[in-house]
């Protein structure tokens, strides 16, 4: 039986972790004088090790011109390249430059570092539970349309 104040405290607490998880921009895990959203491709780019922008765009849920005026600044900040697919030339592959290969590096590094704190932090018989409701929570998510 699902209580009226359940949707309730769910959005609540989810506000709550993205507010604890925004700190971390301001705590020094900031993604090296880049944007969030920069941020985050860098991340998906480098874990992909090469991949298009419309796949991109996809991982990130963002709209292709949005996606490609980030990767335009992540060039123009050298963090990235472009390159073009000898066999079509219609293609275009993403990938990391070393510059920003580093970055990337630094920011795994880090961010696994900071996520094996919060995971030790768990109580040992509840680390597996939190961690399939939070795929069950991402499944719910993707299932859900908003606003409609």
């Amino acid at each position: 039986m699902v209580f009226m104040d359940d949707p309730k405290k769910l959005r609540e607490l989810i506000r709550m972790l993205e507010r604890k998880l925004g700190i971390l921009q301001d705590n020094g895990y900031s993604c090296c004088k880049i944007t969030m959203s920069q941020c985050h491709a860098l991340v998906e780019i480098g874990r992909a090790k090469g991949i298009a922008l419309n796949k991109l765009a996809e991982l990130l849920n963002l709209e292709n011109s949005t996606m490609s005026r980030t990767v335009n600044n992540l060039v123009a900040n050298e963090l990235v390249k472009r390159d073009i697919d000898p066999q079509d030339r219609r293609y275009v592959t993403i990938s990391l430059t070393d510059k920003g290969n580093d970055i990337y590096q630094g920011i795994e590094e880090e961010m696994n570092l900071y996520f094996a704190k919060v995971y030790e932090t768990i109580p040992s018989d509840k680390r597996q539970q939190v961690l399939e409701s939070i795929d069950i929570l991402l499944e719910a998510i993707d299932k859900s349309n908003c606003c409609e």
